[in-house]
């Protein structure tokens, strides 16, 4: 495809990763019509990160969904760009996590800035630069390209100290635009500045008496000895309340696009007005929808619930869990084991269509996002439920064994990597998602009617049947046994013949498994084997 031809798509696609392009486009058009700048500096892209647990899915998903639109944003304008993950490792360290050895000795350090938490696990020099490296693990296992970045360096260092003094130099103002949002108790006690106690080396939240911009300190009542306190606000001396130091991080970094969650909304609002206090213009983007675990609540680092990418990656492709954060971002996600089957399904259902479209249709396509604009082509032949199903009735741990399977139902197959590694994947998956929860029961006596009829229909069978013909002859029984809702019979079949509520296409799965299995298989349905077992 032509670049231009591209780009005249992209101006019109609904994608919406072209549609945040055009309006971070639009918005750097309006700040550079009025203050020309080189438009040579790279366009600045962040994403941020609390490391007051191990990072989880969640977070992996907003570094993919900024990338998606950070790559379409290139492909709009050819303009230069760069992604900084920002890790806010210098706040406070609140409330233990759940998931994570040690608590009693991270009881001690509550209220210590995270890197100077030790590391639960003794692996590094803080809890913080443990959940740092984490999260540079899995972002570098999906080859991302970014920057990371330190709160805690970027605050001892000074980088962020010139932002600093304009904060204090306007430190009512921004007092008047958090305080309303606050209750009686806390507006007694708001500062944007959070001081680090030189003694405890705790990071406070304290009523400051008194600032001084001349020489940049704020002053606060120690609660023990009642002694005044003096502290810089430079040099890592004080950190700031979270959505002034948002907008601080905005104003010193020079950001030009960060998407959030749902759950930040107001702190978007309040960050944004803090900013144009300083003089900057707020960042581009958008509020994304959150995941929800298997009960309906919201996903959490101190909770540990939902997947994490590790889980994922047992059970399913690397490209499906991207494809999971593509779809629908802006709708609230049940984020649970049962998605991947279907998620790695859609996957390749996409990659199949890609090749059969038209530009305009490609770049509407998610592979074509996914990918950066180059989708491998893979046609796959047989669905990764298919397989699941497959090892399900023939307790295949072996993949030589499931491949004689898929050769025998798509004789033209190639045996390849991907294959291979999704033959692997469907094996854990069945192993340890579904094997536990199989629970044969024995056919009514309307379902044993039914199977008899299909025992003897499918020896009646050429091998060489495809699967919309054998799918048609189980559909035919179905509608001679006069079931009200034919869901019912293909339920029945699921429940005695899989052991499972759900279930594949039954078409697709005879013709995978084979006629002969099969019967055999529906043989000791009618029997009971299956229910014994």
């Amino acid at each position: 495809m032509e670049k231009s031809e591209i780009k005249n798509f992209a101006e019109k696609s609904n994608a919406w990763p072209f549609v945040e392009a055009r309006n971070l486009r639009d918005r750097l058009d309006k700040i550079e019509c009025s203050a020309p700048k080189d438009t040579n500096t790279p366009v600045l892209f962040e994403t941020g990160y609390g490391p007051s647990g191990l990072p989880h899915i969640g977070t992996f998903g907003e570094v993919a969904r900024t990338n998606i639109v950070r790559h379409a944003f290139e492909v709009l304008t050819e303009r230069n760009t760069k992604l900084i993950c920002f890790s806010d490792d210098m706040d406070g360290f609140r409330k233990i996590p759940e998931n994570v050895p040690k608590k009693e000795l991270l009881k001690k350090f509550i209220e210590h800035p995270l890197t100077s938490v030790p590391d639960p696990f003794e692996k590094f020099s803080s809890f913080g630069d443990h959940n740092n490296y984490k999260l540079r693990e899995f972002l570098d296992h999906f080859d991302f390209e970014y920057e990371f970045v330190s709160a805690t360096e970027c605050y001892k260092s000074g980088k962020f100290d010139e932002t600093l003094k304009k904060i204090l130099l306007n430190y009512e103002k921004i007092r008047n635009i958090i305080l309303p949002t606050l209750g009686d108790d806390r507006k007694k006690t708001y500062s944007p500045f959070l001081p680090v106690c030189p003694k405890s080396g705790k990071v406070l939240q304290v009523n400051i008496i008194s600032i001084d911009t001349k020489n940049n300190t704020v002053s606060y009542i120690e609660e023990d000895t009642q002694e005044l306190i003096t502290v810089s606000i430079l040099g890592g001396s004080c950190k700031l309340q979270w959505k002034c130091d948002w907008a601080m991080r905005w104003f010193a970094l020079g950001v030009d696009y960060e998407m959030s969650g749902k759950d930040l909304s107001e702190s978007v609002i309040l960050s944004s007005k803090i900013l144009r206090v300083l003089g900057g213009t707020p960042p581009t983007g958008f509020s994304y929808e959150l995941f929800l675990d298997n009960n309906g609540e919201k996903i959490s680092k101190s909770k540990g619930n939902g997947l994490s990418i590790e889980e994922w990656l047992r059970y399913g492709s690397s490209e499906s869990l991207s494809l999971f954060m593509y779809t629908n971002p802006k709708r609230a996600k049940r984020l649970f084991f049962d998605v991947i089957p279907k998620t790695t399904d859609e996957y390749f259902l996409h990659l199949k269509k890609y090749s059969e479209q038209d530009t305009n249709e490609k770049i509407d396509n998610p592979v074509w996002h996914l990918h950066k604009g180059s989708p491998k082509s893979y046609d796959l032949p047989v669905t990764y439920t298919l397989l699941l199903n497959l090892v399900s009735v023939c307790y295949a741990s072996d993949p030589d064994i499931v491949w004689g399977y898929v050769k025998t139902y798509s004789p033209n197959s190639k045996r390849t990597k991907e294959l291979d590694d999704l033959i692997d994947l469907a094996v854990n998956y069945y192993k340890e998602k579904i094997e536990p929860q199989k629970k044969y029961r024995l056919p009514n006596e309307k379902e044993k009617e039914g199977i008899t009829e299909l025992i003897n229909t499918l020896s009646a069978l050429n091998n060489e049947a495809s699967p919309d013909e054998i799918q048609a002859v189980v559909f035919a029984i179905g509608k001679k046994l006069e079931y009200e809702n034919l869901r019912e019979w293909f339920k029945g079949l699921y429940e005695t013949v899989l052991g499972q509520s759900e279930g594949p296409r039954m078409g697709s799965f005879i013709k995978l498994y084979g006629i002969e299995p099969t019967i055999k298989l529906l043989e000791n349905v009618i029997l009971g084997n299956l229910v014994k077992e």
